[in-house]
């Protein structure tokens, strides 16, 4: 199957207050640079918004030890919508994973944080260490361990490297995030009891719990930074799930979104396409965020979870001077030289 995702870009996480927020990640996971911070209105996303154009301040942020950043999402002209509790299984993004180099340090760092809830630490199937977080918006993150790094350094966590998502039907699942997105390694597959979380209670019920891997992409210019992804497929055995976003606008409060990298948007758009899946949004061409641009998509899995893909055209790398990486002129898929990625980090959340 030819590669066209080279990575988890980001995760949208809908907030009150941006602003807030983006201190918040820098401080919890080290997203602490910056690519872009913009107001805009959301003129393509009315599907989702109530068939109404609404303004918003976005803020997309990076932790440069690896993985996926944060994109930082509040409405200005509506008041956000809380989110409510919701379980394990449930459809939806219930939780992002978050790569660590040692977890079991992570989570002794967690610990002394009054401001989230942890769990203890488990045995994941394939027998190696995570645990579950919840910060103070009431967000779930699955601490997890991480395989490959951008760069060296002590670091308490990296960025995205998935997600934990439920879905009604594992079969339908399984064929959109496989067939579809390409990331097709199964690391283990079977049923389980609910985990053992301090802020859920789920005793006696039982799911399908599938892990999903694809691994580090050796093509796209930021193939080295985004690093493997992680995808858990959760399917509710004994429990009729509910959908995490039933009426809430896509910006409300929790995960909005889950982002890939695109290489190749035209030909992932036939894929899907065949299997199915229309895109239903569509920017067709370069569409800006700030200083940064490209082209971007909306699939919705069998549950209509919202899955972003981005072929990116623009990266900004010292907007004082006004210096960008132009990435739709590029030729090569080779990833970019290290010293190139590493000048994102010129700018700084501050």
């Amino acid at each position: 199957m030819k590669n066209l995702i080279t990575g988890i870009q980001q995760v949208g996480i809908g907030v009150t207050n941006a602003d807030e927020a983006k201190y918040l990640y820098k401080d919890l996971f080290g997203m602490n640079v910056l690519i872009f911070d913009d107001y805009a209105e959301a003129s393509l996303m009315t599907k989702y918004t109530g068939s109404q154009v609404h303004k918003r301040h976005a803020i997309l942020s990076m932790n440069l030890f690896g993985g996926g950043g944060f994109e930082i999402w509040q409405f200005t002209s509506r008041t956000p919508r809380q989110q409510s509790e919701h379980r394990f299984g449930d459809l939806g993004i219930f939780a992002t994973r978050i790569k660590s180099k040692n977890v079991a340090a992570a989570h002794e760092h967690f610990k002394n944080i009054a401001s989230v809830t942890i769990s203890d630490l488990f045995a994941s199937p394939d027998d190696r260490l995570h645990f579950w977080l919840k910060d103070p918006y009431g967000n779930h993150f699955n601490i997890v361990e991480g395989d490959e790094w951008f760069k060296s350094g002590k670091s308490i966590c990296g960025g995205v490297v998935g997600a934990v998502i439920g879905v009604s039907d594992m079969k339908k699942a399984l064929r959109f995030y496989q067939g579809v997105l390409g990331i097709d390694e199964v690391i283990y597959s079977g049923t389980a009891p609910a985990i053992d979380l301090p802020f859920i209670q789920q005793q006696g019920q039982q799911f399908k719990r599938v892990l999903l891997k694809k691994q580090l992409a050796n093509k796209g210019a930021f193939s080295k930074l985004l690093g493997s992804v992680q995808i858990e497929l959760v399917e509710a055995l004994n429990f009729t799930p509910k959908k995490i976003y039933e009426d809430r606008f896509w910006g409300d409060c929790g995960f909005i979104h889950l982002c890939f990298d695109v290489l190749h948007m035209d030909l992932l758009k036939e894929r899907s396409l065949a299997l199915g899946y229309n895109f239903s949004v569509d920017s067709a061409n370069s569409f800006s965020m700030g200083s940064s641009a490209g082209r971007f998509c909306y699939a919705e899995d069998p549950d209509g979870t919202l899955i972003e893909l981005v072929e990116t055209h623009k990266v900004p790398i010292l907007k004082k001077l006004n210096l960008s990486l132009n990435l739709k002129a590029r030729k090569s898929e080779a990833p970019l030289p290290d010293w190139m990625i590493g000048m994102l980090a010129l700018n700084k959340v501050k």
